[in-house]
């Protein structure tokens, strides 16, 4: 069966004035048209023969026709996507995508009304009432925890999606909700960023702790962390370097200089930091 929101591997079946027909091909002598999807003209890559097979996205059109498209979407049916505003009507915002198709926010699915140019983290769905795609701002509703397919030490798909007072809550495989607290964010991060995370714990009610660093690889040892977060409460920046004297270290960090030198290495190595004659920033 055809759906929408998904990507499909199908076949030329025929062209037409308006482009070509794809579908699943059918026993000799049996039609059947509802399987057939059209891509319009615009969208059918150069060279195309009947017969050849394309991977395409499904959609439906103004006419809520299915509509086939060789674009690829910023994200699929539920999935989650950091969008931005292209137009507001007297229904909605439409959001550009990655398609021709901007992807319709009625007002009820916005937390605030949304301006042009502006860009949320949208969740998209299937309206079952319209049969179309459209998105949501509301992620709390789409997202559920109450049955996990993850473990501790997993690696996981994690979406940036707001702060909080602990730390900043994240999306887990576009499926549930889970927090990165701050003392283990050590490079800034922003809404809609995408990146790897890891499964740190599971609490009996199901909420998750996530780490941005494997357990094992890149851990961060005690001093290194009290560096790190001597540099946050300075605004990204810590003024001392391996010319910096013993005294002024201890003073600020409460370490000798021996273990101050071997922590800012470690992280240094890792990639974290960055050095230079005036002191120790945050790595971009």
């Amino acid at each position: 069966m055809l759906k929408i929101g998904h990507f499909h591997e199908l076949e030329v079946l025929r062209d037409t004035a308006s482009g070509l027909y794809l579908g699943i091909p059918q026993p000799e002598g049996e039609e059947d048209p509802e399987m057939d999807v059209l891509l319009p003209g615009k969208f059918i890559p150069e060279g195309t023969q009947i017969g050849d097979k394309l991977r395409v996205f499904l959609y439906k059109d103004n006419e809520n026709r299915l509509i086939a498209t060789t674009q690829t979407p910023k994200a699929i049916v539920n999935q989650v996507a950091f969008l931005t505003v292209n137009q507001i009507s007297q229904y909605g915002a439409f959001m550009e995508w990655g398609i021709e198709k901007d992807l319709f926010v009625p007002f009820k699915e916005q937390k605030g009304r949304m301006q042009e140019g502006e860009s949320h983290l949208i969740y998209i769905y299937e309206d079952l009432r319209t049969e179309r795609l459209v998105g949501s701002a509301s992620l709390h509703r789409f997202l559920d925890n109450e049955e996990l397919d993850v473990e501790e030490g997993d690696e996981v798909d994690i979406i940036v999606w707001d702060d909080t007072d602990l730390g900043v809550n994240v999306v887990i495989n576009h499926q549930y909700k889970g927090l990165v607290y701050d003392n283990e964010i050590f490079t800034p991060l922003y809404i809609g960023d995408e990146l790897k995370g890891y499964i740190k714990k599971i609490r009996e009610d199901n909420k998750i702790d996530v780490r941005l660093q494997k357990v094992g690889h890149r851990t961060i040892e005690p001093n290194s962390q009290k560096i790190l977060e001597k540099i946050k409460e300075g605004d990204g920046f810590l003024a001392l370097n391996d010319r910096s004297n013993p005294e002024e270290i201890y003073a600020q960090l409460g370490m000798s200089k021996k273990n101050f030198k071997k922590a800012v290495g470690l992280l240094y190595k890792q990639r974290i930091i960055k050095l230079d004659n005036k002191g120790i920033s945050l790595s971009e």
